[in-house]
């Protein structure tokens, strides 16, 4: 049997590590080296011993920050001594190691993280409810994630000039940084419908941000927890919690 699948570059990708990417497009999850949290439906293969268990909210204080956000992503934890293949419908993956260091994320491109991080749904200093309500998740602590992106990412270091980004476009930063809310009406008055350009998140200080080319993963539909393009609650994130 002959055909280009058979190549050398489509077999399985074996490395050290926990999380190995495997293309552009999928990553592989060694589970002896630990248990993970993974975005649930992203598992699109598995060898060996695996066990999938849901992952709760965390506690009260934790459910009532996604209901109240819409931040929260319905995660499942993964353990066992096997290995698992994870995708999101072929978006770019990417993997980032931390060292004690804490990360902003935009929750929507999280696809999976160490059990060994510690996560929090926080709201963007200095994004109030005026501009929709700015909610990321923080990752805490010594491991990885691994993150999606709608195309190939753009890196933009924020210490030499003032940086603005479409916060739909935000896939993650450095945690340390002072944002503030640049809301810019004259672009809305401009397109001549609501949209997320009126507003962008300006970023102060040393550190980085990760800049996706697209706006299409920032709210996903009803069973991520985002909601239909277009609609927007008149309340901003307090909205999400009357569903």
């Amino acid at each position: 049997m002959r055909s280009e699948l058979f190549a050398e570059s489509n077999y399985e990708v074996e490395a050290p590590g926990t999380f190995v990417r495997q293309n552009s497009k999928m990553m592989k999850i060694e589970l002896s080296q630990g248990s993970v949290k993974a975005l649930a439906g992203s598992m699109v293969a598995y060898q060996g011993g695996v066990q999938f268990e849901h992952q709760g909210t965390g506690g009260f204080g934790k459910w009532l920050k996604q209901k109240v956000t819409g931040e929260g992503l319905p995660l499942m934890r993964i353990g066992g001594t096997g290995e698992i293949f994870l995708a999101n419908n072929g978006a770019d993956v990417h993997i980032i190691d931390l060292e004690g260091e804490s990360i902003s994320i935009n929750g929507q491109n999280i696809l999976a993280f160490s059990d060994t991080l510690q996560d929090d749904i926080q709201m963007v200093r200095g994004a109030g409810m005026a501009s929709g309500g700015l909610f990321n998740t923080t990752l805490t602590g010594h491991g990885q994630v691994a993150i999606c992106t709608d195309g190939p990412p753009l890196l933009l270091t924020t210490g030499e000039a003032d940086t603005y980004v479409d916060p739909d476009a935000a896939v993650c930063w450095s945690a340390g940084l002072s944002i503030q809310v640049k809301a810019d009406i004259g672009m809305k008055a401009l397109i001549g419908r609501t949209s997320g350009e009126e507003f962008q998140l300006g970023f102060g200080g040393q550190g980085f941000v990760i800049v996706q080319p697209s706006e299409n993963m920032r709210f996903g539909g009803p069973q991520d927890g985002g909601q239909e393009p277009g609609q927007e609650s008149p309340l901003g994130g307090l909205g999400n919690i009357f569903r």
